[in-house]
């Protein structure tokens, strides 16, 4: 099996940062990509950034110039760093991955448990 566990959630003011981390382990042969996605009350869970083989990443356009997705290949993790945050950013955020448990298998997705942000005065 896959775990993923996220850290790095919290309480923030209006303008502030947080650096949420998610390292991947267990059974994995290669990591397709890593990603976040958020759901906050009432709402449907969404795509914040994903990270890609080969350094390609992709952001929700409500967050693009304000939150940059990294990855360290060799540790199984993935980083969001959100700066200049705003209250509608408050949600539980979850990390994701779809990854590969041998060179003869496809991709399959984890999720990890989510962590909270909230952005509030």
């Amino acid at each position: 099996q896959v775990q993923l566990v996220e850290s790095g959630g919290g309480l923030v003011q209006p303008g502030g940062s947080l650096r949420l981390s998610c390292a991947a382990s267990g059974n994995i042969f290669r990591i397709n990509t890593m990603g976040w996605y958020r759901q906050a009350p009432g709402k449907q869970r969404e795509l914040v950034a994903v990270s890609s083989s080969g350094d390609s990443t992709n952001y929700v356009d409500s967050v693009k110039g304000r939150f940059t997705i990294s990855r360290d290949e060799a540790k199984n993790t993935v980083y969001l760093q959100m700066n200049s945050l705003e209250p509608e950013d408050t949600a539980v955020y979850f990390c994701h991955a779809d990854v590969r448990r041998s060179r003869w298998s496809a991709g399959s997705e984890y999720w990890g448990r989510g962590t909270q942000v909230t952005v509030s005065s």
